[in-house]
């Protein structure tokens, strides 16, 4: 089994189809001010950087980073879930990472919400440490917000 990493436009039908799966998931989970995922259009901005992660060259998970003044931003993480135990998201986060090191980076944020909690592990494993509400967003019950020093 080989987990590829590459730059995907989020409008490309596989990806959609994650991003879809992964819209629907949070909308079900949390009410709509507790979702704070970007639309399929707002991740075609070039602030963003997305990509897909690929098992044996099928496309089972996506991830991306948006380049805020002053740090990186993780967004879109998801894999689907007959992928899942792959390691698709933790090729797609160590790529995240490095590439916002080599933007020149010092900081990395991300949001996720109450109850993902294979995902708070795994952010955890990278060094992402719980911290207060960043940028944008605001004290909310369902969200939690993580921080990375890429030093």
């Amino acid at each position: 089994m080989t987990v590829t990493v590459e730059p995907c436009d989020p409008r490309d039908p596989a990806a959609v189809a994650l991003l879809e799966q992964s819209h629907a998931l949070m909308t079900e989970m949390y009410p709509a001010e507790s979702c704070h995922f970007l639309s399929i259009d707002a991740l075609c901005t070039p602030d963003i950087s997305f990509f897909v992660g690929k098992v044996d060259g099928v496309t089972q998970g996506c991830g991306a980073i948006a380049r805020r003044a002053d740090y990186t931003e993780v967004k879109s993480m998801f894999v689907d879930p007959a992928a899942r135990g792959k390691k698709v998201a933790q090729h797609i986060l160590e790529h995240l990472i490095a590439l916002s090191r080599e933007l020149g980076f010092t900081q990395m944020y991300l949001e996720t919400g109450v109850g993902l909690d294979a995902a708070q592990a795994m952010y955890k494993k990278y060094g992402f440490e719980f911290c207060p509400p960043f940028g944008d967003y605001v004290e909310d019950p369902l969200s939690l917000c993580m921080h990375k020093a890429l030093n």
